[in-house]
């Protein structure tokens, strides 16, 4: 069931209604990173003081070789961030590809719009959850050593299932319901989840994690839906 949703969202990931959203997100991603990285280069430039010299090499700027240097984070912080950025990312897109998916999949079952705003602040709370994951899993490495990773990918896995399946879920369902339904197949979800999470920590497929992870987690929620024999949309009220 997990795997038949993850490859039905790589198929919509070129139908034309949704690839339009996948470049929107790509180009917003390569944006945000660029800017991170750019804050981080003057930002050093700026506060590091200035150079020494060393015997037979003569001056060094310390400002310019750390600034420089620093282009050496952006493959780590697109391993550590792009969790956090997908978190993001859910709020904004989530809501227009399971719109999309539903339309072109389950024309006869289609849910109701949720808020916005109501969204972005689940977001936003999920993004503070999973930078405090990825900054616990910084920490502890030296002390969990080769067991860190499984609990970046599990923690991750857990949020990045809960949020996305939970916005998936309200489109058809209140919000006791879409919870109560979440913790039936907790297992399902945070598997979804923690392939989602892997995603996230491959160069390049990185960048389409967040709208493979909508498309997905809305295949889930209507595959789950059918193996139950119930039938959508169900009225949220």
């Amino acid at each position: 069931m997990v795997t038949s949703a993850l490859f039905r969202a790589w198929g919509d990931l070129l139908r034309p209604r949704i690839l339009s959203l996948v470049l929107m997100g790509i180009g917003l991603t390569i944006l945000l990173f660029v800017i991170l990285q750019a804050g981080a280069f003057w930002l050093i430039r700026a506060f590091t003081p200035g150079s020494f010299s060393l015997p037979w090499i003569g001056a060094i700027d310390l400002g310019n070789t750390l600034s420089w240097s620093s282009l050496a984070l952006f493959p780590l912080m697109g391993i550590f961030l792009m969790a956090p950025v997908a978190a993001g990312f859910c709020g904004i897109f989530a809501e227009r590809v399971s719109e999309a998916v539903e339309q072109i999949h389950y024309p006869s079952a289609e849910g109701q719009p949720v808020d916005l705003l109501d969204g972005l602040l689940e977001s936003l709370a999920l993004v503070a959850a999973v930078i405090g994951v990825a900054v616990l899993s910084l920490v502890l490495t030296p002390f969990l050593g080769p067991f860190a990773p499984v609990l970046f990918y599990g923690a991750n896995g857990w949020l990045l299932g809960r949020e996305f399946f939970q916005m998936a879920a309200r489109r058809h369902l209140r919000g006791p319901q879409a919870t109560a339904l979440r913790k039936q197949n907790n297992g399902k979800i945070t598997i979804a989840g923690v392939m989602i999470a892997i995603l996230l920590t491959v160069p390049v497929v990185n960048i389409v994690g967040p709208l493979l992870a909508a498309a997905a987690f809305t295949h889930l929620f209507h595959l789950i839906r059918g193996r139950t024999g119930r039938s959508s949309p169900v009225p949220r009220g």
